[in-house]
């Protein structure tokens, strides 16, 4: 029988292109992040008991049951990352830098609905699939992931749905130089819930956010890694590399103008 893997995903940013934010202008996020939790099944039952236990430690939310790291100070943020930081969880996030695409000849293509959204979406299960597998094959077994994603204002579903099967049926224009393992994930095992409902979507929501809190500057034009950097033992890894794996850049590393700040960040998190 296969291993079962469960993957919460969450998104951090946003995918518009009408204004991109800086140190002195509000507008839409400079990065789109997604993100996911992946834990085995014996693990998936104890995503609420953590979830608990970092709401615990903020004495104003010990009667909620509903996390959002946007809503945490930094103090609680960093409180959130140790938690989690020991837990038998793993992380893979996408982040696409915006500000790449703007000038592209794609640009047109991506400001359509959910274009990138799905596009990212499309990368992370490429190396979500491949992780489980990799898992499985240590214990002589193959494996089977189920996917939950948040809910999300405007986002069809179905519509994704259908572009993983167009993808599983081979019916691409262009070929990818990675593929979805479809022996691991079948498109009829993704599932849609609300944040508040699901303890696995808002540990996705913490690691995600965490992570693009070292690439998305804030209001002063600086990034946070912090976060990320207490959480590094639970980034997949391949071949000893985080990078292109636990944390995916598009465009790729060499090509993503990053500021020094990014760069060490990317750089940290990267090196063993």
């Amino acid at each position: 029988m296969p291993l079962k893997f469960y993957a919460y995903v969450d998104e951090a940013g946003d995918e518009g292109f009408g204004k991109l934010r800086s140190p002195t202008k509000s507008g839409q996020s400079r990065w789109l992040g997604l993100g996911a939790a992946l834990v085995t099944e014996e693990n998936d039952r104890f995503m609420p008991v953590w979830r608990d236990e970092i709401v615990a430690l903020f004495d104003k939310k010990k009667n909620r049951r509903d996390l959002h790291f946007r809503h945490l100070n930094h103090n609680q943020r960093v409180a959130a990352c140790n938690v989690l930081k020991d837990k038998p969880v793993g992380i893979c996030v996408i982040a696409s830098n915006k500000e790449t695409i703007l000038d592209s000849e794609e640009i047109d293509v991506f400001k359509r609905k959910q274009h990138l959204y799905n596009y990212l979406v499309r990368f992370l299960m490429e190396r979500l699939t491949a992780a489980c597998a990799s898992k499985a094959k240590t214990q002589n077994d193959t494996a089977s992931l189920f996917v939950t994603f948040s809910r999300r204002a405007g986002t069809d579903y179905q519509q994704m749905r259908a572009y993983f099967e167009l993808m599983r049926d081979g019916r691409e224009v262009l070929k990818p130089v990675r593929t979805i393992n479809w022996t691991v994930f079948d498109p009829a095992n993704l599932r849609v819930e609300n944040h508040a409902v699901r303890a696995g979507l808002q540990i996705a929501d913490v690691v995600t956010s965490a992570t693009c809190c070292g690439l998305e500057p804030n209001e002063y034009g600086n990034v946070e890694s912090r976060y990320a950097l207490s959480l590094k033992k639970r980034y997949l890894m391949e071949r000893s590399r985080i990078l292109n794996c636990g944390l995916t850049l598009i465009p790729p590393i060499g090509r993503c103008p990053l500021s020094d700040e990014q760069a060490a960040f990317v750089s940290q998190l990267n090196s063993r």
